[in-house]
């Protein structure tokens, strides 16, 4: 495509960009109200805040506030969150301590928008990744863990833990054992299918697994971060089984998609052979898997042909799957 090819393409009215298929009415969350946000209880004393597109989640206690990740587009919004519900219940408005769910600035870049002596909390990695990046919107938590930790603040428990790399290396699970919830952040949307690349996810291996760790905790509220509502056990299991077909998917592909026209096609041009194969198997693989959860979670038409490029490298990679060694 010449660069005048591609600069009609993307400059385009709306009527010549790609349809989709609508979204599932199960898919989408509350209205939001004038200031952009929503806030609701999960369970007593639990509330959790979304923009629609990113979510957030806070706790009040007779210590004060505890909020889970500062997503950048909620912003000031989390404030007004905290003070709508504070207002209505009688409670403190004071955030008191922010917990980190992973190092991403989409999820903690607000974080400085609350007082230098809020005690900010994560895994040891989210801390060593903060600090690397020098972001002043994030400051690095000064309290850290390694595997495990119980928090007992205001009379509530957090537990926090880490069972290895998946979304990022320091992505953790945050179950509140007596509100029934539990918060995994970049790995299921409730309703949705993953964005690019399995949620732009580091280790498909440990994204794979997650979904599992999540399950064996006891919990009915699930807050995955991102888009309009919250989720459940069943959403859990329903994005295992969609992760499960693309895989299955992808194998059956490279175990029958020949690569010899692409090579034949494209001769010294060994990249152009290789993104051929490489996206012919992508497509062909996503396609039925496309065909099957149309209707059970929004835009499965839109990023499954991308995450099953992200997942057929892994197997590649992670696994040797499809793997030959010359005679």
């Amino acid at each position: 495509m010449s660069t005048s090819d591609t600069a009609a393409k993307t400059s385009g009215t709306a009527e010549s960009l790609p349809d989709y298929a609508p979204v599932p009415q199960s898919a989408l969350g509350p209205a939001l109200n004038e200031q952009g946000y929503y806030v609701g209880r999960v369970e007593r004393n639990l509330y959790w805040v979304t923009d629609g597109t990113y979510q957030s989640a806070f706790l009040t206690t007779s210590d004060g506030v505890v909020l889970l990740d500062a997503p950048p587009t909620i912003g000031h919004n989390l404030q007004r969150a905290v003070d709508e519900i504070a207002a209505a219940e009688g409670v403190t408005n004071k955030v008191t301590h922010l917990i980190y769910s992973h190092h991403h600035a989409d999820h903690g870049g607000a974080s400085s928008l609350f007082d230098k002596d809020v005690i900010r909390i994560g895994h040891e990695e989210t801390r060593r990744l903060l600090l690397r990046d020098d972001d002043p919107a994030r400051p690095a938590p000064q309290e850290t863990f390694q595997d495990r930790r119980s928090l007992e603040i205001g009379g509530e428990r957090i537990d926090l833990a880490w069972y290895g790399s998946n979304h990022t290396p320091d992505n953790i699970y945050i179950h509140l054992p007596d509100h029934d919830t539990l918060m995994l952040i970049d790995i299921v949307n409730p309703g949705w299918a993953p964005v690019y690349m399995s949620n732009l996810t580091e280790d498909i291996p440990g994204y794979i697994e997650a979904p599992a760790n999540a399950l064996a905790y006891p919990w009915k509220h699930f807050i995955g971060g991102h888009l309009g509502r919250l989720g459940n056990r069943d959403d859990v299991t329903l994005h295992q089984q969609y992760m499960a077909d693309l895989a299955a998917s992808i194998r059956q592909t490279i175990d029958t998609l020949d690569p010899t026209p692409y090579f034949v096609k494209y001769g010294a041009n060994m990249w152009a052979a290789v993104k051929g194969y490489l996206d012919g198997v992508s497509e062909a693989a996503a396609a039925p898997v496309i065909d099957k959860y149309t209707g059970l979670l929004a835009a499965a038409d839109v990023f499954t042909a991308s995450t099953a490029f992200w997942v057929m490298e892994s197997l590649r990679l992670d696994f040797g799957y499809g793997s030959q060694v010359h005679p």
